[in-house]
């Protein structure tokens, strides 16, 4: 059975140039595309499995506080739209993930087929000060009564996941998927809300892999 992910993770090493730097998100196609790249590169990542594994490739790696820009930033999704708009919930180190490709020349979606669907709807993840967070669900319920709001809980201790930042990670599952340019705004506008998952707008491109090959795809907007 074919390794999409891997595919993919092949596609994007060939784009990697010597003196680059290049920035990394998480997940499996990540991880093998830390193994892919063979040139001369140095590289920063919020994802503390992503630095780990550069280190044991004896691979240098940045701290993203030290850099200005990056040249082409990877990472994974849980999904994705035609837009290049993008979900990633899943790990929870979104802020930094986001701060990464705000600063990115490129930033490259990479992934299986499955991730390209028509419309998102997978959860929103909200990350929160935690002094804030009864006054963020509040504003919430009351924005979007029909969603339903699960602060995330830790199964390894006692009490709440917390993020790297320090912060509550809230998912949040809507019946239907608000405006995406709306919801962009409207979440980062409640006090206390540090950021969200959803990539609105953010990537230059998509490389995936599916029985159709290797897709590159970019992103269509309304005229």
């Amino acid at each position: 059975m074919a390794d999409y992910k891997m595919e993919a993770a092949i596609a994007a090493s060939k784009i990697v140039s010597n003196g680059q730097i290049i920035g990394l998100g998480a997940g499996t196609t990540i991880a093998h595309l830390v193994k892919m790249i063979d040139k001369d590169c140095k590289f920063t990542s919020s994802s503390f499995n992503t630095i780990n594994l550069l280190r044991e490739h004896n691979l240098t790696v940045l701290s993203p506080s030290s850099l200005k820009k990056v040249d082409i930033y990877f990472d994974g999704c849980d999904q994705f739209d035609s837009e290049l708009n993008a979900l990633k919930s899943g790990g929870g180190i979104h802020t930094t993930e986001k701060i990464l490709a705000s600063m990115a020349d490129e930033f490259i979606l990479l992934g299986d087929a499955g991730k390209f669907v028509p419309q998102l709807n997978y959860p929103l993840v909200i990350e929160i000060l935690p002094q804030a967070l009864q006054v963020v669900l509040k504003r919430l319920s009351v924005d979007f009564p029909d969603a339903l709001l699960v602060l995330r809980m830790s199964n390894q201790k006692d009490g709440a996941v917390i993020s790297d930042n320090g912060n509550f990670l809230l998912d949040v599952t809507f019946t239907k998927l608000p405006a995406l340019a709306s919801l962009n705004t409207h979440i980062k506008m409640i006090p206390g809300v540090v950021d969200h998952s959803l990539f609105y707008r953010m990537a230059t491109k998509a490389i995936i892999a599916g029985e159709d090959g290797i897709q590159v795809i970019m992103p269509i907007y309304p005229s």
